[in-house]
């Protein structure tokens, strides 16, 4: 079963790897990216799409980063110390 399970992600991964392949040959054309002050960047449709996607990338980790320190923090500030981890706890056995 587990074999089963590691051919299929292979697979899997082997029909992404040739779509964006495909999608990478398919879109050689120059494209143009106009920005401000009649500047602009000229550049094969797939380096374009790829620059988009990992920008948005860079841009979504970037605006969640000041969320994870805020939660690490209080993750931290609800761990024991190592004082208290350690101690054993007094308990009456009924006499």
């Amino acid at each position: 079963m587990k074999r089963l399970l590691r051919l299929l992600q292979w697979l899997l991964k082997a029909a992404i790897f040739f779509t964006l392949f495909a999608f990478a040959l398919n879109n050689q054309q120059e494209t143009r990216v106009n920005f401000f002050f009649s500047t602009f960047w000229a550049a094969p449709t797939v380096l374009v799409v790829l620059s988009a996607f990992s920008l948005g990338v860079m841009v979504g980790v970037l605006g969640m980063v000041p969320r994870w320190w805020r939660h690490r923090q209080t993750a931290r500030q609800h761990l024991p110390t190592a004082k208290e981890a350690t101690a054993i706890p007094e308990t009456s056995h009924g006499t």
